[in-house]
């Protein structure tokens, strides 16, 4: 079974032993930091990120929504907190889960799960890489979870706090909140490309190239300096002289 280590990180110590005696019984789970606050996690948490935090929202010096937003992208976050006003902004922090104290340990399980059913997903995800074959990936879009099919994706627009994916023969896109890092990370890398800071495309639903620019019918995707080389390159290898 996949194993996933976590940091614990809350000011109450109450709390803290909770969440640590439901980590203890959670056969996936291996606990490897536990903190009473933010600031003292920030150093360890770069050297040897966890891959899931169980953070706390309210606390001195520096807040878990703020701190979300500074560690490292490999770490999942669920948040624990007392507070229901604070669920809109961890969306936005790309958070998999929120657990609203006091909490059950079926509560907790549940939300141990999700992150270990995302790691199983890009784990299956590098496999694809390796062996060539497409996948599917599981997105939070509205409280809910969708099943994309890979190779369906034409195209990924990131906006400031989500996405918008594209998908061939549907009319409306998918938004999630989830950071393009996050989504590049996930997909395999010999169908996708990134083009620009806002846009990944899929390499196999590219048609016409149009001074620098790829069409997706009436949607023209600029290909930035920063990208250009790198396309330049997927072109001149598929390009017949």
């Amino acid at each position: 079974m996949l194993t996933l280590s976590c940091f614990i990180i809350d000011d109450e110590p109450l709390a803290l032993s909770l969440v640590e005696s439901y980590v203890n019984k959670t056969p996936f789970l291996k606990l490897t930091g536990k903190f009473s606050s933010a600031i003292a996690c920030s150093i360890q948490i770069n050297e040897t990120p966890p891959d899931v935090l169980f953070l706390d929202i309210q606390m001195a010096e520096l807040t878990g929504i703020d701190f979300a937003r500074i560690i490292p992208e490999k770490t999942r976050i669920i948040f624990t907190t007392a507070f229901q006003q604070y669920a809109l902004e961890s969306y936005k922090v790309d958070a998999l889960d929120y657990l609203l104290k006091p909490f059950s340990y079926p509560e907790f399980l549940a939300a141990a799960n999700k992150a270990l059913k995302w790691y199983q997903l890009k784990e299956k995800a590098n496999i694809g890489k390796k062996d060539n074959t497409p996948d599917c990936i599981y997105v939070k879009s509205d409280y809910r979870l969708i099943q994309i099919q890979l190779n369906k994706i034409l195209y990924i627009e990131g906006l400031k706090d989500y996405l918008k994916i594209y998908l061939s023969g549907e009319e409306q896109p998918i938004i999630s909140h989830i950071t393009m890092r996050t989504m590049e990370e996930m997909l395999p890398e010999q169908h996708f490309l990134r083009v620009h800071r806002s846009f990944i495309v899929q390499t196999d639903k590219i048609k016409i190239v149009e001074r620098n620019r790829i069409i997706f019918g009436k949607t023209h995707i600029p290909v930035s300096d920063s990208y250009r080389e790198r396309f330049q390159n997927f072109l001149d290898n598929k390009t017949l002289n």
